[in-house]
């Protein structure tokens, strides 16, 4: 029987040239990032909402610093593609059972050998309900997996020795593994969990500078990561992670030397950062998706005949072409589904995409016939948080959704990224509420089960529809790629049917560095490549 092996290129972004913006070309110079040691670079960063374990790191401010510090069976290159980390090869004889074997020198960062039941201890410990892990649902592929009684160890991962173990799961299952939630977890995690998040100890190209390298709201400091021994190289010595308030405060820094990398430019610096950074300017096609999710649970907008044609209505009377074009200098471009453009599995061709296009009078129509259910009362708050860059386009859409559809609109701020997230996540925030997605590994289905799954880590729109996780699972056990990308458009057509959320546009990649570094590449997530960075 022909085995097959992981390493197969999975996405290249196919669709990246036709959407690509501009190109990026690395520039020189010998000031930047002054405050920071030799060779240490600095990058923006937002305080991470919970402790660094990985598979309970859900966010983007985390989820830099986690990737940084662990190294999992695979990566994904700055294409996508991907690549053999700790794991020497990946293989089936029939995509259901799964048979890994690991380096033997890969170690953690204090010496410690990466052997096989550190990867089957992490997954079992982040799968088991008890735990309350927030990527637990990414080992729902898994056999033996539940999502309401506590599982301590899956059926489908068996240790066979140090260096070799097994997955049984679904054919779809390999695709993930690059995704933080799959590294390993030395020993001593298992001790005292929420203090190893504090402190934690990984297997990656960087590790925690010391005691107090990670200061609250102000920083983590991480070095060069000696004890690494994988297939990539590091070209710097360390990243010192600086959080900011606000984005237009590490703009500032950028272009004062303060900064050596910025991952996203700030809405009110669009018009200018290119002109400002020259050739350190970062302007490409992203995996990043921009929409405004509503809680099924709020009052007019649940999933019944009323609640759909509001969301639709909304969703109409968005004119995203102009938003894009006088607040993002036409850096985004207007979504027409619910995945990326630069992932495998994209369609702009799906039944209901007519949702996702400015209608005027149908958007009237629709709120219209809402109100002869049950008439809406009050000011429909759009919610964000102000330590981004989103505050302005928010105000945008809350103008746009009072002066078409004649209601009472405004923007709700919260002051961090982590209070807005524990919102969502408690279900109080109110009213429709930003809900942006960077792709965790480069497939459409990244761009659903998470967000959309009845009970998924980052369901916070709490929405539940069986037929659509039927879909999902059709998909996901599908006997090939063809026939997986069909069940999973079918899915999505479900989701523009009910509205759960409103994709609003594809942003783009925006970012810059400074005269101080050199060798910056953006990856197919958007995030900086930080390790092929140099110092100047």
């Amino acid at each position: 029987m022909k085995r097959s092996k992981i390493g197969f290129g999975f996405v290249a972004l196919a669709a990246a040239g036709a959407l690509a913006l501009s190109g990026c070309a690395s520039g020189g110079g010998s000031n930047g990032g002054g405050d920071a040691g030799a060779g240490i670079i600095t990058v923006n960063n937002t305080e991470p909402q919970k402790g660094l374990i990985p598979a309970d790191t859900t966010e983007v401010g985390g989820g830099k610093v986690v990737d940084a510090l662990w190294e999992g069976l695979v990566y994904y290159d700055a294409d996508g593609v991907t690549q053999m980390g700790v794991a020497e090869s990946i293989e089936s004889d029939d995509n259901i059972t799964w048979t890994v074997n690991l380096r033997d020198d890969a170690v953690f960062s204090d010496g410690t050998p990466v052997l096989a039941h550190n990867f089957v201890d992490a997954w079992n410990y982040a799968a088991n309900i008890d735990n309350a892990m927030g990527n637990q649902y990414f080992f729902s592929a898994i056999k033996g997996f539940s999502e309401t009684e506590p599982v301590e160890a899956l059926e489908g991962l068996k240790v066979i020795d140090d260096h070799t173990f097994t997955i049984e799961a679904t054919p779809d299952f390999p695709d993930r593994l690059g995704y933080s939630a799959y590294y390993p977890l030395p020993d001593v995690a298992f001790e005292d969990m929420e203090a190893f998040g504090q402190s934690p100890i990984g297997n990656g190209l960087y590790k925690l500078d010391g005691e107090g390298a990670w200061k609250h709201d102000e920083s983590i400091s991480l070095v060069k990561n000696d004890t690494y021994v994988g297939p990539r190289e590091v070209s710097n010595e360390g990243i010192d992670f600086k959080v900011y308030a606000s984005l237009d405060a590490a703009y500032t820094d950028l272009l004062a030397g303060n900064l050596d990398v910025l991952d996203q430019i700030p809405d009110t610096s669009f018009a200018v950062f290119e002109d400002e950074l020259g050739d350190r300017a970062i302007n490409q096609a992203g995996a990043l998706t921009t929409t405004l999710a509503i809680s099924t649970s709020l009052p007019h907008f649940g999933m019944d005949e009323e609640g759909k044609l509001r969301r639709a209505a909304l969703s109409m009377a968005v004119d995203r072409e102009e938003i894009i074009d006088v607040i993002f200098e036409g850096t985004n471009v207007p979504a027409v589904d619910f995945t990326s453009p630069v992932v495998d599995g994209f369609a702009d061709d799906l039944a209901g995409k007519e949702k996702l296009e400015f209608n005027l009078d149908e958007a009237k129509k629709l709120w219209a016939e809402a109100d002869a259910i049950s008439p809406f009362e009050g000011t429909v708050e759009v919610a964000t948080n102000s330590d981004g860059p989103h505050q302005v386009w928010i105000e945008a859409v809350a103008n746009q959704w009072a002066t078409n559809l004649g209601i009472s609109a405004a923007p709700k701020l919260y002051p961090t990224f982590a209070a807005f997230l524990d919102d969502r996540e408690a279900d109080v925030v109110g009213g429709p509420f930003r809900a942006g997605w960077q792709g965790d590994y480069p497939g459409a289905y990244n761009y659903m089960q998470p967000l959309y799954y009845t009970g998924a880590s980052s369901n916070h729109g709490f929405y539940a529809n069986p037929a659509f996780d039927a879909k999902l699972d059709e998909a996901i056990n599908a006997a090939s790629h063809e026939e997986r990308n069909e069940k999973l458009n079918e899915a999505q057509e479900i989701l523009l049917e009910d509205m759960p959320s409103i994709p609003l546009w594809y942003q783009g990649t925006t970012g810059g560095y400074s005269e101080g570094v050199d060798n910056v590449v953006f990856g197919w997530n958007s995030v900086p490549i930080f390790n092929e960075i140099t110092k100047n």
